[in-house]
C-alpha cells in the first residue's frame, strides 16, 4: 500500500463515503479544478493519482511548476459521482499544500537569484509525517533543493552528537572513519568549530543562528581553508533577512518551508 492509498484510507476506513454512497449510484458527472489565488502550482500529477485510484480521469490543464492566475482552471475531472466526491479533499489538499510550499519556495529562489545564481534554496527534515515526499518534491518543484530526505542518506553532525561525543574534532574523527561515500555535513554555532570542521576536510558546514556580518567573516575564513566545502546558512533566515546571507552563501536551508507554510486555496466545482 502507498501513500495515496494511506491517504484515502484514512478518509474511507472501511465503510467508504457513506454520505456520497446513499445518495447516488452510477451518475456519471463532469467536474473542474479552480484556483481561487496566484500561485506557483505544485501536486497536479499526484491529483491526478488520487483520482485514478478512486475511479475518475483526469484532464490536466497545467502542468507543476507553471505560474497561475485567480480563476485559472487547472483540471478537468470525469467520472461517477461517488468516485470523485471521495477522492476530492484528499486531492485539494494535496495540491494546496504542495502549491504553497512551491509558491513560497519559488519567491525566495527568484529574491536569491538576482544577488547570487550559485546559492541554492534549501528544505529541512522539519516535515509534516508522512507527507515529507510531497512536501519536498514541492521545494524543487518551486526551484529549492531538497537537502537530506532522512537520517539515511547524508550524515549531520549536529549539537546534540557533539554534547554526547564531547568535542567537534572527536566527532568528525570518528565520523569521517565509519561513514564511506556519504555526504558528512556538520553543524556549527561558533567560529572555532566552523573552522576546525573546514580543517577536517568535510563536505558542508552549517553556520546556524549566524548573525550576517559574521557569518560571511566566517564563511571566508572556511572558503581560505578549503574553497570547496559547501557552506550553508540555517537558523532565523526569513524573506525579510534573506538578502543579507546571499551574496555568500553557497545554500541556505529555512525550515518554515515545510513546517508553516499556508496552503494555496484551490476548490472542485461539479460542471
Amino acid at each position: 500500500m502507498n501513500s495515496i492509498d494511506l491517504y484515502l484510507k484514512e478518509d474511507l476506513a472501511e465503510e467508504g463515503d457513506i454520505t456520497s454512497n446513499a445518495l447516488f449510484t452510477n451518475e456519471t458527472v463532469k467536474a473542474k479544478i479552480i484556483c481561487k489565488e496566484e500561485c506557483t502550482i505544485a501536486g497536479i500529477d499526484d491529483l491526478e493519482i488520487v483520482f485514478k485510484k478512486a475511479g475518475a480521469k483526469t484532464k490536466k490543464l497545467v502542468k507543476d511548476g507553471d505560474g497561475i492566475k485567480t480563476g485559472t482552471v487547472v483540471a478537468e475531472i470525469k467520472g461517477s459521482a461517488r468516485s470523485i466526491l471521495k477522492a476530492e479533499r484528499l486531492a485539494l489538499n494535496i495540491l494546496g499544500r504542495m502549491s504553497g510550499i512551491a509558491s513560497e519556495t519559488k519567491k525566495l529562489v527568484n529574491i536569491c537569484r538576482e544577488i547570487n545564481s550559485d546559492c541554492t534554496v534549501a528544505a529541512t527534515r522539519k516535515t509534516t509525517p508522512g507527507f515529507r515526499k510531497y512536501e519536498k518534491k514541492a521545494v524543487e518543484i518551486g526551484g529549492g533543493e531538497p537537502h537530506r530526505f532522512g537520517l539515511y542518506d547524508a550524515a549531520m553532525i549536529k549539537d546534540n552528537h557533539i554534547k554526547i561525543v564531547g568535542s567537534v574534532e572527536k566527532a568528525l574523527k570518528i565520523a569521517k572513519q565509519k561513514i564511506k561515500n556519504k555526504i558528512i555535513e556538520i553543524e556549527v554555532e561558533k567560529e572555532k568549530d566552523a573552522l576546525t570542521a573546514a580543517r577536517f576536510d568535510v563536505d558542508a558546514i552549517m553556520l546556524d543562528n549566524f548573525k550576517p556580518g559574521n557569518a560571511k567573516l566566517v564563511t571566508k575564513k572556511i572558503k581560505q581553508i578549503n574553497p570547496n566545502i559547501i557552506v550553508e546558512i540555517s537558523g532565523g533566515i526569513t524573506p525579510d533577512n534573506i538578502k543579507d546571507y546571499v551574496s555568500f552563501a553557497d545554500r541556505i536551508s529555512l525550515g518554515y518551508l515545510t513546517h508553516s507554510i499556508k496552503n494555496k486555496d484551490f476548490s472542485l466545482e461539479i460542471i
